[in-house]
């Protein structure tokens, strides 16, 4: 973050916040606006062929994160996370789609935001309809029991004068309906001057999957325009501190499902009308819980002391040293993987490196494109050295690469001889970090906990 805009922002944030810890009623407005499955391939990003103008400005209205992370690389996982404050593999909820049926619970001292929000007086909403032709997905898929997570499905069905909190789900990045309803728009992205990362081939196939993907993106922008439109018109956005985040990285391979910076590296932005500075760009090391912190703070509620989020202002702000992520199982596919990462080196760990990256996935071989093609040229021998490492028959057991020369992770690191401190460094500050957070994908996982999962 630029540090001076940063002490201004702390500098004015005590004496906001105190103006707004009294009644219920005096207390902002806050919403999250969660985008499924999305990099951070916006125009504001630097990011090109998009077109994403609402993102855009709301982005120069607050504070836009340039390396914003989430826990885990696939939604469930993530969700169960920043809805809780707490790490999934802390609270047991680290399983993709698991917990359905068996009445799993939430460990002692934690809760659903929601729940805290509600004991503060706020009426909480999953937005479905907010504009004609356009809804949030409502979307709750915590690997938990949550009987009753929010109290209704738009803001306008609160009482008058009552704050409240919601949550809008957009689909639109995620692969599915909303791929095809991208196709029908009438400026589409050209597959041919789509860029393609290293380790892609360069095929029709794959540009094509890449140039809808981008396309989604679009159409998420007009779908986020019809909200922020909605929210004028009801008289609620100069009171609302509004989120934007990605659940979890790009829905592409080598993104979602996987540690890479392309799995877990999000857009967030922070935009709260009086405290943050508008045009404010941040490139400290944030996390998806950090914006479960900064909410509890906007209510007017104390950070529980079992926390694993921060606020992402305020006097006691302190830019984090690194980011831990976390995988396991997604859908049918058991793995076990754990990253630390700071602004430099990436460091990840294959506790099952006997799992190629190729393991079945039903999701990954239905509705990824680009894995048919790799596996084709692989299988005819027309894949480059690059282009091959995901096809390997067996993962290494540790990974490291450093983003600043190699921004795509493809020359791995771990047994250069002049990395062997840094890589020793890095995998201390993982095992201390897994023996803190108790990690429970070392335990394995009950049959009970995923009958009912719809693998």
């Amino acid at each position: 973050m630029n540090r001076r805009d940063l002490l201004r922002t702390a500098a004015l944030f005590p004496s906001v916040i105190r103006s707004r810890m009294g009644a219920a009623s005096d207390r902002p407005n806050i919403l999250w606006m969660l985008a499924e499955d999305i990099g951070p391939m916006l125009g504001c990003y630097g990011y090109p062929l998009v077109r994403t103008p609402n993102l855009d400005r709301l982005a120069a209205q607050g504070v836009r994160f340039t390396r914003a992370s989430t826990t885990a690389p696939v939604c469930s996982s993530s969700r169960s996370a920043f809805n809780v404050g707490l790490y999934q593999i802390h609270t047991g909820t680290h399983h993709h789609r698991s917990h359905r049926k068996d009445g799993y619970r939430l460990p002692a001292g934690a809760r659903l935001i929601t729940d805290r929000l509600r004991e503060a007086g706020y009426f909480t909403a999953n937005v479905l309809e907010f504009a004609p032709g356009a809804a949030g997905s409502g979307k709750t898929d915590f690997n938990f029991r949550a009987p009753k997570p929010f109290d209704g499905t738009h803001w306008n069905q609160r009482k008058p004068g009552q704050p409240f909190y919601a949550q809008v789900n957009f689909r639109e990045p995620h692969k599915g309906p909303a791929f095809k309803e991208a196709r029908r728009q009438k400026d589409l992205v050209d597959p041919a001057k789509v860029p393609l990362p290293a380790y892609y081939p360069d095929h029709p196939v794959v540009r094509d999957e890449m140039a809808n993907f981008l396309d989604a993106i679009n159409l998420l922008d007009v779908k986020v325009g019809l909200l922020l439109e909605a929210l004028e018109r009801d008289k609620t956005l100069d009171n609302t501190v509004l989120f934007f985040m990605g659940d979890n990285g790009r829905c592409l391979i080598r993104g979602k499902q996987w540690l890479y910076t392309a799995g877990v590296h999000v857009p967030m932005f922070l935009r709260w009308p009086g405290v943050t500075r508008p045009g404010t760009v941040s490139d400290d090391l944030v996390l998806s819980l950090d914006m479960t912190a900064t909410t509890l703070m906007a209510a007017g509620i104390a950070i529980p002391e079992k926390f694993h989020g921060q606020p992402l202002t305020g006097p006691k702000y302190k830019p984090r040293e690194a980011i831990f992520t976390a995988r396991d199982r997604c859908d049918m596919t058991l793995d076990r993987i754990r990253s630390v990462r700071n602004k430099r080196y990436n460091y990840i760990r294959n506790f099952m490196p006997e799992r190629p990256y190729t393991q079945y996935n039903e999701y990954i071989e239905t509705q990824y494109p680009t894995l048919g093609i790799l596996k084709k040229l692989d299988a005819e021998g027309k894949l480059n050295a690059v282009q091959s490492l995901f096809m390997a028959p067996r993962k290494p057991e540790i990974e490291f690469y450093d983003l600043e020369k190699d921004p795509h992770e493809v020359n791995n690191l771990a047994r250069s001889p002049g990395h062997q401190k840094l890589v020793a460094g890095f995998g201390r500050k993982l095992d201390a970090w897994l023996e803190r957070m108790q990690d429970q994908g070392a335990v394995p996982e009950k049959p009970e906990a995923r009958e009912g999962d719809s693998l």
